[in-house]
C-alpha cells in the first residue's frame, strides 16, 4: 500500500523528492500519512478534494483485495 500511494503522489506533484509516506499500523487498520512539498499541497488535493477523494478510493480498493482497512491521511 506504501509504494502504491507514493508511486501515484510521486506523479501528481512537481516536487516528487519531497514525497513521504508514514505507514502506522494497528490492530484491524493501518494509516497511511502523505506528506508533500507545500508547493505540491494543491495538486495532492485537487479542486474541491477531488483528487484526494481518487487517491483515498484507489487506495481503498487496493486495501480490500489483501483484506485490510486502509485510511490515508494528507499531512502538511
Amino acid at each position: 500500500m506504501k509504494e502504491l500511494l507514493e508511486t501515484i503522489a510521486k506523479a501528481l506533484v512537481d516536487y516528487p523528492d519531497d514525497v513521504y509516506v508514514n505507514e502506522v499500523e494497528g490492530e484491524k487498520s493501518m494509516i497511511l500519512e502523505l506528506t508533500v512539498s507545500k508547493d505540491d499541497m494543491g495538486k495532492v488535493i485537487g479542486k474541491q478534494g477531488r483528487i484526494a477523494k481518487a487517491i483515498r478510493t484507489v487506495v481503498k480498493a487496493a486495501a480490500i483485495k489483501e483484506n485490510k482497512r486502509v485510511s490515508v491521511e494528507i499531512l502538511q
